[in-house]
């Protein structure tokens, strides 16, 4: 896991939202998940944020919030969604989320489906070093 960027949490990350969805399955509101994905991480010893704001900015104005589920070791951005299929709305959703943050990796997880449906979105270099980032205020 040394040549993946952030591998060992994401790894621990991925073991928890597999224990939730083992616990939990499918048929779940997305709060469900969520709220069971923080009780998981919080007794795997894991540091994160739910709920986190981020701001959306555009040549130095700020348009909007994004609303991040999970920030976890202020490293990865988590999305967890109950829906029928994940598509590639899902997955922008995350980027915009990683570019607004200032963050390289990110997770996307589908709790609805017989077996925990995930996605692992890496952004590239150029993309997620912006000059604020608001986990790191300069």
């Amino acid at each position: 896991m040394a040549n993946l960027v952030e591998g060992e949490v994401t790894f621990r990350i991925i073991g928890a939202a597999m224990e939730v969805h083992r616990v939990l399955g499918p048929g779940f509101l997305e709060a469900a998940y969520q709220r069971g994905m923080e009780v998981e991480l919080r007794q795997r010893g894991m540091e994160f944020e739910a709920q986190r704001r981020v701001p959306v900015t555009y040549k130095g104005y700020t348009l909007g919030d994004h609303v991040l589920d999970l920030i976890v070791d202020r490293k990865v951005i988590v999305e967890l969604k109950a829906v029928k299929k994940l598509t590639t709305h899902h997955q922008a959703q995350l980027i915009s989320y990683l570019k607004a943050a200032g963050l390289p990796v990110g997770l996307l997880f589908n709790f609805s489906k017989l077996h925990l449906e995930k996605r692992r979105i890496l952004l590239k270099e150029s993309l997620w070093r912006p000059p604020f980032n608001p986990f790191n205020p300069l």
